[in-house]
C-alpha cells in the first residue's frame, strides 16, 4: 500500500465529526509524523479537544507558502453507507470514508510528500507553513480564526495560500479541466426574528409572529437573485468556451450550465447570490400562538457584492423581521493574472499533459476566507486526478465519500512538482 493511502485510511480512522467529540487524536497523529520527520510542530487548543497543528519548514526564502487544511469533518450515518464511514476501508482501489475528498486525502498527501522529503533530504525554495486545523466545518471559531488571531506569528512571511476545493480533474466530453480556485463566496448566516403578539389560537389574529415570519422567508426563498458575471468567472466560462469549442450563451447561463454537463457545474452556483432558508423554530403548542418566532439562512454573495446581498435581503424581510449574523466572512480573491497561479497551472499540466487548468470561484466557503483577513491570497489547490465516474461534488458531504489511490499519488506529484525548489513568485 503506498503511504498517502495509509496516512489517508488512518486518518479518516480517526472520527472527528463536527459537532463532536474534537480533533485532537487526529492532531496528535499528524504531529506525530512531523516530529518523526524532523519537524518540529506546534500544538494548540482553542478548547478542550479542539486541536490544530502548524508546523514550518525552512527554505531558502523566508517568504513563506501556507498550505492549510482542516481535521474536522461533518457527520455521516452509517446506515446510509456502503462501507462504514470512519473505517478507512481500501477497496475497488478507492479509500473510503468520511473526509476522504473533505478533506483527509489532502491532508494525507501533504504529509506524505514532507515525509518523502525527509528521508530524500529535499529543501523547498521558500518556507512551508503547513497548518492542520479544527472547526472548518463550522465558522472555524476554534481553528482558523483562532489560529491567526492568537498565533498570528506562525504564519510571519506567508504571501500566499493553497488548501481545498480547486485542482481536481472534471472530464468534459473529451477534455480534463482542473479548475483552479481564486476566490470564493462570502458567508452571511443569519438568525431572522419576528416577533408579535402572544395569545390563544382560537382568537383573532392581532399580530402572528409566526404568519409574520412566514412571509418574510417565503419572500427570500421565492426571490430571483440576478445574475451577477465577476472577473474570474468570465474568464472561466472563456476558458470553457475555449475547451469545449463551442460559444456559452452569456443570456441564459444556467440553462448552458445544464447543457455543457459536468463543466458547467463550475459556474451555475457562481453567478448569482443565494439565500436558503435552513431552520425553523416557533411554538410549544398547537392552540397557543408565540410571541416569536426564529428562522436561520444561509446566505452566500459573490466578490464585491456584500453590499448589495444585504440591502435585498433587507428590504425582502420587511419592517417586521430583524437579522442578527451567526457567521459573516467577505468572499476573498487572489489574483488571476499572477506568477503564482500560472505556477499552480504548470504543476498540473507537468503530471498530466492533457490537463486545462482554469480558474474557478467556489460556491461554498473555507478557512481561506481567516487567512485572507491577515493578508494571506488563497488558491483553492488540493491537486487530484478523478476517474470520470465519481461525483466529486456529490461525494462533499454526500454518501459513500472515496478517493481513488491513484488520484492521490497523482497528487503527491503535483505538490511535489509545486513545491520542491520552487521560488518565491515574484
Amino acid at each position: 500500500m503506498s503511504e498517502v493511502a495509509q496516512i489517508c485510511s488512518d486518518l479518516i480512522r480517526f472520527d472527528t465529526t463536527n459537532p463532536g467529540s474534537g480533533e485532537r487524536p487526529a492532531a496528535e497523529y499528524v504531529a506525530g509524523l512531523l516530529s518523526g520527520a524532523g519537524i518540529e510542530p506546534v500544538v494548540f487548543e482553542s478548547a478542550p479537544h479542539r486541536t490544530s497543528v502548524v508546523a514550518r519548514i525552512p527554505g531558502d526564502s523566508p517568504e513563506a507558502l501556507l498550505i492549510h487544511g482542516h481535521l474536522d469533518v461533518v457527520p455521516a450515518e452509517p446506515a446510509d453507507w456502503r462501507i462504514h464511514p470512519f473505517s478507512g476501508e481500501i477497496a475497488g482501489g478507492c479509500v473510503w470514508g468520511r473526509g476522504a475528498v473533505d478533506m483527509k486525502g489532502t491532508l494525507a498527501m501533504t504529509l506524505a510528500l514532507v515525509l518523502d522529503w525527509a528521508q530524500r533530504g529535499v529543501r523547498p525554495g521558500r518556507d512551508l507553513v503547513l497548518a492542520f486545523l479544527a472547526d472548518e466545518e463550522s465558522t472555524g471559531e476554534y481553528g482558523a480564526r483562532y489560529a491567526v488571531t492568537r498565533h498570528r506569528e506562525l504564519f510571519d512571511g506567508c504571501t500566499e495560500a493553497i488548501s481545498e476545493s480547486g485542482g481536481y480533474s472534471v472530464q468534459a466530453r473529451d477534455a480534463r479541466i482542473y479548475p483552479v480556485a481564486v476566490g470564493e463566496r462570502g458567508t452571511a448566516w443569519m438568525r431572522l426574528t419576528a416577533r408579535g403578539v402572544a395569545g390563544h389560537g382560537s382568537r383573532p389574529p392581532v399580530h402572528n409572529a409566526v404568519a409574520e415570519l412566514c412571509h418574510a422567508v417565503s419572500r427570500i426563498a421565492s426571490h430571483r437573485w440576478p445574475v451577477r458575471l465577476t472577473p474570474a468567472v468570465a474568464a472561466l466560462i472563456d476558458a470553457l468556451e475555449e475547451i469545449l469549442g463551442e460559444r456559452i450563451d452569456r443570456d441564459r447561463l444556467e440553462e448552458e450550465a445544464d447543457r455543457i454537463g459536468r463543466a458547467g457545474t463550475l459556474f451555475k452556483a457562481q453567478i448569482r447570490n443565494s439565500a436558503n432558508p435552513t431552520m425553523l423554530e416557533a411554538g410549544y403548542k398547537v392552540n397557543v400562538v408565540p410571541g416569536s418566532a426564529v428562522a436561520h439562512v444561509d446566505g452566500r454573495f459573490l466578490p464585491g457584492l456584500r453590499e448589495e446581498f444585504l440591502e435585498t435581503i433587507d428590504r425582502l424581510l420587511g419592517p417586521g423581521v430583524t437579522r442578527e449574523f451567526v457567521n459573516l466572512e467577505d468572499a476573498p480573491s487572489a489574483p488571476l493574472e499572477a506568477p503564482f497561479f500560472d505556477r499552480l497551472c504548470a504543476a498540473l499540466r507537468s503530471e498530466d499533459p492533457a490537463a486545462r487548468p482554469v480558474p474557478y470561484v467556489m460556491s461554498g466557503g473555507t478557512d481561506a476566507k481567516s487567512f485572507a483577513d491577515i493578508g494571506i491570497a488563497g488558491y483553492g489547490f488540493a491537486p487530484l486526478m478523478l476517474t470520470p465516474d465519481l461525483d466529486y461534488y456529490g461525494m462533499f458531504h454526500g454518501v459513500d465519500e472515496r478517493v481513488p489511490v491513484e488520484g492521490l499519488e497523482f497528487g503527491v506529484r503535483v505538490l511535489d512538482r509545486l513545491l520542491a525548489g520552487a521560488a518565491p513568485a515574484r
